[in-house]
């Protein structure tokens, strides 16, 4: 049994513990709400530009751009591009993410080459996936400079018919405490035959281009693919911050009620030396008298 001096050293420990918990908490509430910022303010622009390049593309007669055809030649392989976090004590965010990869590859018909955004999926699924590459840069939160070099790598892979499609998979970010593994696809960039034929349906008319469609498509096509990568670069920066803000939170509450505990053992085993120490002094007391 534990005594008064080895509680005290384990409330003191318990007390650190507690002041690193609440200064991370503070630190990812403080990323948190400019990440959110960021993502909130990028998701819309980069969803409306990628359906606005797929309904033009499906109107414009005899169009044609790498970005939406399928690979010419079928390589049996598809690349997937996975956005995790490089550090850990984020709660379940790494973990979830990885189940979403591993059903992936093991659900998908052709062999899935893995790239890798941040290395903690990586360390889970270890051999259990084909990894290629992991992209490294200057910080832990890559600009858009830098993620349109890794999507024009990843690109010339789709145009060469090294791989018949890419996926990214990320952590959509919902809420501070709410995020949704997600894989979709970035490229090509088509619709459904059954959304081609609504959005004709819809638009029964030709747009006027300045200068000319093709022109305005060539620019475009490329510009929202790297938004629809990057805008999902950001949505797994904001859902790392509120999954470590909520998993520190959680931690500084079990300290403090550790610590709440440690204290209430401590005090009754502190009570309980007294007390006996009390009668020890009394009985003493009495046999004197005695």
């Amino acid at each position: 049994m534990a005594n008064v001096k080895e509680l005290k050293k384990k409330i003191k420990s318990v007390k650190g513990t507690l002041k690193i918990t609440s200064a991370m908490k503070l630190v990812s509430a403080a990323k948190l709400n400019r990440a959110q910022q960021n993502v909130l303010g990028a998701r819309p622009y980069a969803n409306e530009l990628e359906r606005t390049i797929k309904i033009v593309s499906a109107l414009v007669q005899k169009y044609q751009h790498p970005f939406l055809s399928e690979a010419g030649e079928k390589s049996g392989k598809v690349a997937l591009l996975v956005i995790s976090a490089s550090k850990g004590l984020c709660g379940g965010y790494n973990t979830q993410l990885a189940k979403a990869v591993k059903h992936f590859v093991e659900g998908s018909k052709e062999e899935v080459e893995v790239y890798y955004i941040g290395t903690k999926v990586n360390v889970i699924l270890g051999n259990l996936v084909k990894v290629v590459k992991t992209f490294e840069y200057e910080k832990l939160e890559p600009t858009l400079t830098e993620i349109q070099k890794t999507c024009n790598e990843l690109a010339a892979l789709f145009e060469e018919s090294k791989v018949e499609k890419i996926y990214v998979a990320y952590n959509l970010f919902k809420s501070v405490i709410s995020f949704i593994p997600t894989i979709k696809q970035a490229l090509p960039m088509t619709l459904s035959t059954a959304d081609a034929e609504e959005a004709k349906k819809n638009f029964p008319f030709d747009f006027k281009y300045t200068p000319n469609s093709k022109e305005i498509l060539d620019t475009l096509i490329p510009e929202a693919y790297y938004n629809n990568i990057f805008t999902c670069v950001l949505d797994a920066i904001a859902a790392e911050h509120g999954s470590r803000m909520a998993a520190m939170d959680n931690a500084s509450n079990n300290c403090k009620e550790a610590i709440r505990t440690l204290t209430l053992k401590m005090n009754k085993l502190r009570q309980s030396a007294i007390t006996t120490e009390l009668i020890e002094v009394v009985s003493g007391a009495e046999s004197l008298k005695g």
